[in-house]
């Protein structure tokens, strides 16, 4: 059954435009004065920084495919929250509240092992030079390579920040059961467009989203946006055997890519086309009373993949442009990850 097919008002199509252009103006370009970030950065003071990190990677993913969306993702939620500054990776302590607890991110994220790995073997070869910010975009890009997905050069000289934001990390991440429009504005408020959200969402075609997250998806809409037959039925009946509507099962997970779910391809959005996203607010782009812009993009990535891996790739460098103005007066780089320095 083909998924229903919606259609705005003028009227809505305009709220909708006019709704975006507000947001638009809101985004102050802070970044203006900030030191660029280059590619050569570690040319000179840590030459083996790359190979450091893609080694590390090589050896984490093999040993767990799981691990290149956790480390993909811990990129994501650093960005989003006051730049990517490796906030993200910081524990709490008595003077300090981390953002790992954070209701987005507690239970969700993970890989932090391999980042401490890493982290030692760069301190082990240039102490004091790389950043764990660097570290984490570099091994970002790297996780994705390992599992099938296209190379990004990644600009780098960014300083880790000595604080964190369990407020912004509470409210600025976007979440799974969140609508279209609000998650657009999200991305918008971090700089980012429509086609960089739909592109960078993309990631879901690896890794798993618990049950906590996708419980509202599976006894809700999802029924409504798949249609009925026996594929779909299968899977849903699949889906509700391990994510009870009632009775726990809250960390039970699945793949949010049941075709793929280890290789970095489009069938995630192929999957979007059928009406069987994992997460509500991942079939919002296709689905959505409000998709306008978003559906097209879904459509054009489903069926070709170098359109994604362009877009995704560029999205990425974007995103990891996205820095902490007070992390090039007051920021540093750790010695080691989980804590500022002393």
């Amino acid at each position: 059954m083909a998924v229903p097919q919606f259609s705005l008002s003028p009227y809505l199509q305009f709220l909708t435009l006019v709704i975006f252009f507000i947001l638009s103006v809101f985004v102050v370009n802070s970044h203006a004065d900030e030191p660029p970030l280059t590619l050569e950065y570690y040319q000179s003071s840590c030459p083996t920084a790359l190979e450091i990190v893609r080694k590390e990677m090589e050896c984490a993913v093999l040993s767990e495919p799981r691990l290149a969306a956790s480390i993909l993702r811990l990129h994501f939620h650093d960005c989003f929250v006051q730049g990517c500054d490796a906030s993200v990776l910081l524990d709490d302590t008595i003077t300090l509240q981390g953002e790992k607890k954070a209701p987005p991110n507690i239970n969700s994220l993970r890989g932090f092992g391999v980042i401490d790995r890493i982290k030692n073997k760069l301190e082990s070869d240039c102490p004091g030079v790389v950043s764990c910010a660097d570290l984490l975009a570099i091994a970002a890009r790297d996780a994705v390579i390992l599992v099938g997905g296209p190379y990004w050069d990644v600009p780098l000289g960014r300083k880790d920040s000595r604080s964190a934001s369990f407020t912004l990390a509470s409210t600025d991440i976007p979440t799974p059961n969140q609508g279209l429009l609000t998650l657009i504005s999200k991305f918008i408020l971090q700089g980012l467009s429509a086609t960089d959200m739909v592109a960078l969402v993309g990631a879901h075609t690896i890794g798993l989203a618990s049950c906590q997250n996708f419980r509202a998806r599976i006894y809700g809409d999802f029924e409504e946006t798949a249609g009925r037959n026996p594929l779909t039925e299968t899977y849903l009946s699949n889906l509700r055997s391990v994510c009870p509507a009632t009775g726990g099962g809250d960390k039970n997970k699945s793949a949010m890519d049941y075709i793929t779910p280890n290789y970095f391809d489009n069938a995630f959005y192929r999957i979007l086309l059928k009406g069987e996203g994992l997460l509500n607010s991942d079939q919002e782009m296709y689905s959505s009373l409000l998709s306008i812009e978003t559906k097209h993009l879904v459509q054009k990535y489903a069926v070709d993949m170098l359109a994604f891996f362009q877009q995704f790739s560029d999205s990425m460098v974007k995103m990891g442009n996205i820095t902490n103005p007070d992390s090039f007066i007051t920021g540093e780089v750790r010695r080691n990850c989980r804590f500022i320095n002393t």
